[in-house]
């Protein structure tokens, strides 16, 4: 995997990948900042996981958004995550066990970006479903 990262301005930068795909980061609140984009990728990585696991035990997701908290450590440099949660909001007639389940799998087994957070921080999760 290549990727690449380019200055646009003061503190802002556009990173893009093999396919020509980009995003902006930047600090001082200009843009997702890089903390930021790490909790996003923790969610987007376990919603995909998610998804593939739920239809893989024929539940019928119709919508999926996550709410991310994360808390940093105040007292060292680098201020790396200690503590991450990951509140799923799950719309369609899924049965609640297998979610867990699912969700389960993803957070703790097969999320590569929170496999790597957990070395520093406590990652946990919540759910809720919401039938259309």
């Amino acid at each position: 995997m290549e990727v690449s990262l380019t200055r646009k301005s003061e503190q802002m930068y556009e990173g893009t990948n093999a396919r020509g795909q980009s995003i902006i980061l930047a600090g001082e609140g200009q843009a997702v900042g890089p903390m930021e984009s790490v909790l996003l990728a923790g969610a987007s990585c376990a919603s995909i996981d998610l998804e593939l696991i739920l239809k893989k035990m024929q539940q019928p997701l119709v919508g999926l958004e996550v709410k991310i908290s994360g808390d940093r450590a105040e007292d060292q440099v680098p201020k790396v995550f200690v503590k991450v949660h990951l509140h799923f909001i799950l719309s369609g007639k899924i049965d609640p066990s297998k979610a867990d389940r699912a969700i389960s799998l993803s957070v703790e087994k097969y999320c590569s970006v929170l496999m790597m957070v957990s070395k520093t921080a406590d990652v946990t999760y919540s759910f809720e479903i919401k039938e259309n």
